[in-house]
């Protein structure tokens, strides 16, 4: 590890850098992204697929670049440690938006306002994510020991996890809420939009402002779990990033369909919590054990469907069961 390699040109930082601020100008000045309204399901469906299928279309562009370049063994290779990287962080990103759905029953934020905070909740991911992968990558190139350290706190992540998959966070405890509380004039009530209003001459911070804080936050402590899960799987700081991105940006339409599914799925933050473990326990092995990417995708893939497939029958199992013993 002792430099970063990387098949991407600089035309090809710039394109995909370009391609994403599109998309974002023209939710937020073609598709409504300006103006508050309810995303309603069927909407949010669409949008899942949409940003999925782009997705699965980026990852063949690359296989077919790749083949012509470099030849079918590294397409192979690139292109699937794109989709197990994408899956990775798809997935892990299901328990942050849990995690956004909270914050926003806590905050009681109106239906309308949400998707106008999770669009700027994107573009602040964006440039962290950007600035944390560098970094990783950078530190990973330096300092070959850090890759085993990443596996740890895989490990202790997921350990963690997994020993409160049922434990509700209490946002109302949280650290900084209470920094913000203590330290900044909040108004009762929303302003529409606005993240600051004047009122008497002096300037107020909107409870807006706080969840939209609270947002970037919860998705700096996501980062520092998500970004390590996937250097397990490649160093290739393009593949890293563009992987990131397109998770993150079917997060906030995901978030619309799924955010109310937390109980249904109740054993999903155990599915999670295995990957981080199986992931970190990857990175710790990899002096004595070379596990190939198809594995780890398998592996993933697996662990999820098990996870959800439980989330869905064990309940109605119990349910069953309790309406015989009622019987």
């Amino acid at each position: 590890m002792s430099q970063v390699e990387t098949f991407a040109t600089m035309p090809m930082w710039a394109g995909f850098v370009g391609f994403v601020l599109v998309v974002l100008a023209l939710d937020l000045y073609v598709l409504g992204g300006r103006h508050a309204h309810r995303v309603r399901p069927r909407e949010a469906l669409f949008w899942v697929a949409v940003w999925m299928t782009l997705a699965a279309l980026f990852g063949a562009l690359m296989w077919w670049y790749l083949d012509a370049t470099l030849g079918r063994t590294v397409a192979h290779q690139k292109t699937l440690e794109f989709y197990t990287g994408y899956l990775i962080e798809l997935s892990l990103s299901v328990d942050n938006m849990f995690v956004f759905s909270l914050i926003f029953g806590y905050f009681v934020v109106p239906m309308e306002l949400q998707r106008r905070v999770l669009l700027y909740g994107v573009l602040g991911a964006i440039v962290m994510r950007v600035c944390m992968i560098l970094a990783g990558v950078w530190l990973l190139s330096k300092f070959d020991w850090l890759f085993y350290a990443f596996g740890l706190l895989l490990v202790f992540t997921g350990a963690r996890m997994l020993a409160k998959a049922d434990h509700h966070p209490d946002i109302a405890r949280n650290p900084l809420v209470r920094l913000l509380r203590s330290s900044m004039r909040i108004t009762k009530d929303y302003h529409g939009e606005s993240f600051f209003v004047r009122i008497d001459g002096l300037r107020y911070a909107t409870p807006m402002f706080v969840v939209l804080l609270m947002i970037e936050a919860s998705d700096v402590v996501f980062a520092v779990d998500s970004i390590p899960a996937i250097f397990a799987v490649t160093t290739d700081p393009f593949v890293v990033f563009t992987s990131n991105i397109f998770a993150i940006m079917g997060l906030r339409a995901m978030y619309f369909l799924l955010a109310d599914m937390r109980e249904r799925f109740r054993y999903l933050k155990h599915g999670l919590a295995a990957v981080l473990i199986i992931i970190g326990g990857k990175m710790l092995a990899a002096p004595w054990f070379h596990v190939p990417v198809q594995w780890s995708l398998g592996a993933v893939g697996l662990i999820l469907l098990a996870s959800v497939g439980a989330s869905l029958i064990l309940p109605r199992r119990a349910a069953a069961k309790a309406a015989r013993t009622k019987g």
